[in-house]
């Protein structure tokens, strides 16, 4: 026979566990008005043969290659192309997505793509692409941020992992 102190301990415990575990799972974040929830990047190597059966791959650089037809708009259209998929809560006010961005050649300096979204939907994407001279000169993109703003207020943000 179990004495009365000892299931009420057990009980108490077991509350005290669970009670945990359910805290712990929830989730913390505020809803700040918008979300970032994907960000695509493709990396088109001009003038580099492509070496994969795979059609996806295939098709996603003869899509960045559409209209190139000599060597030098072949070369100008190689770089690093962005799409980034968002949503905003409130759809009533535009919407600026800005897309910092470091490069090999050019060590801390950050440099900033901006588009201004007016027409709000419920799903949203905006695209940047660092092609041309920029790419050519400046090298490859190393380190990139994602910020929603409306006004000056931050809405949500997404970061690579050699940001910092």
């Amino acid at each position: 026979m179990i004495p009365a102190s000892r299931t009420f301990l057990a009980r108490l415990s077991a509350l005290a566990l669970t009670t945990l575990a359910m805290v712990s799972c929830s989730s913390s974040d505020v809803s700040t008005g918008g979300e970032i929830t994907k960000v695509k990047y493709y990396h088109l190597v001009a003038g580099v043969p492509l070496n994969t059966i795979d059609p996806a791959i295939q098709f996603e650089r003869d899509y960045h290659l559409r209209g190139a037809v000599t060597k030098a708009e072949i070369m100008e259209r190689g770089g690093h192309y962005y799409t980034i998929f968002w949503k905003a809560d409130d759809r009533t006010q535009p919407v600026t997505v800005r897309f910092e961005y470091r490069q090999a050649n050019t060590g801390l300096t950050s440099k900033v793509l901006e588009e201004e979204v007016t027409d709000l939907r419920r799903s949203n994407l905006s695209r940047f692409q660092v092609t041309g001279d920029e790419y050519l000169t400046n090298g490859r993109v190393t380190a990139w941020r994602v910020i929603l703003l409306r006004g000056n207020e931050e809405l949500s943000s997404k970061e690579s992992f050699l940001w910092n």
